[in-house]
């Protein structure tokens, strides 16, 4: 299974505001220098994952981006089931007669169901605070990254 870049920029973009100093405002420019991605992308991220709850996005001169919660209460499987697609690994997923001529025998349509609920558990078990657990070393390359600019 692959991530879309959504999904992608998404759990990059909270990697990113997990691994600074708690409260700290961080911005879509910021970030997007940090990973070379485009800021347009970025911006409709922090707007989704705002909607989602799980940043803060504050107005004004001194605003930013932060996390709305802690990176504990944030689930890894949650974010990827809110951000991606679709979860349709070949055509038969998509339950319309017809796609495929071996679809009412098939026993791979079952198999790929099983391994990607499994993935999707696995994704379950996990939170943003189990990725960044060492803030300090995402701080120490993000900085390096940025100097080279």
């Amino acid at each position: 299974m692959r991530l879309t870049n959504y999904t992608d920029y998404s759990l990059r973009v909270l990697i990113y505001l997990a691994s600074l100093e708690p409260g700290k405002l961080s911005n879509i420019k910021e970030i997007a220098e940090v990973y070379g991605i485009s800021k347009n992308h970025l911006m409709k991220v922090t707007h989704e994952l705002g909607k989602m709850g799980v940043i803060e996005t504050i107005r004004g001169r001194n605003g930013g981006i932060r996390l709305a919660l802690p990176p504990k209460e944030i689930n890894i499987g949650k974010i990827v089931r809110k951000t991606e697609e679709d979860f349709q690994l070949v055509e038969c997923f998509d339950g319309k007669p017809g796609s495929c001529i071996i679809s009412p025998v098939c026993g791979l349509k079952h198999l790929l169901n099983k391994a990607l609920v499994a993935y999707l558990t696995v994704l379950d078990q996990y939170t943003l605070a189990d990725i960044v657990q060492n803030p300090l070393n995402y701080r120490m390359l993000f900085q390096s990254q940025e100097e080279g600019s």
